[in-house]
């Protein structure tokens, strides 16, 4: 029976956000709203982490089976891809390399920010 109330739980954040993205006068994904639903509910206490965990654990675990379809959709589009290809490798080396920039600072200023940083490694030569 828990199963059963984490899965309506879990539909029932789905149905909420998918509801509040329709009434928004603007364009946001039902899925980012359902997060950030779960979020609050999570931080306000109103649901525990016990309410949806094991349910919730089952899913993350089997995510790729969940990002087949869009992987094959892919296959419509070769053709289009295949025309695009310099400009998509350019967009991922380019995106790469910000992300890892963004990963650096933000762990440098953590670092900074703990009191853990001690600046450069000085050659002690």
């Amino acid at each position: 029976m828990q199963i059963v109330k984490q899965i309506g739980i879990i539909f029932a954040v789905c149905w909420v956000s998918q509801m509040l993205s329709g009434i928004l006068p603007f364009a946001f994904p039902a899925s980012i709203i359902g997060m950030l639903l779960i979020l609050v509910l999570l931080l306000t206490g109103i649901l525990r982490i016990e309410h949806v965990q094991e349910k919730s654990s089952f899913l993350l675990s089997n995510m790729a089976f969940f990002l087949i379809p869009a992987g094959v959709s892919v296959i419509n589009y070769v053709d289009l891809i295949g025309r695009n290809i310099l400009i998509l490798v350019f967009i991922c080396v380019v995106s790469t390399i910000v992300v890892f920039a963004v990963t650096v600072l933000t762990v440098k200023a953590m670092l900074v920010l703990t009191g853990k940083f001690s600046g450069p490694a000085k050659d002690t030569k």
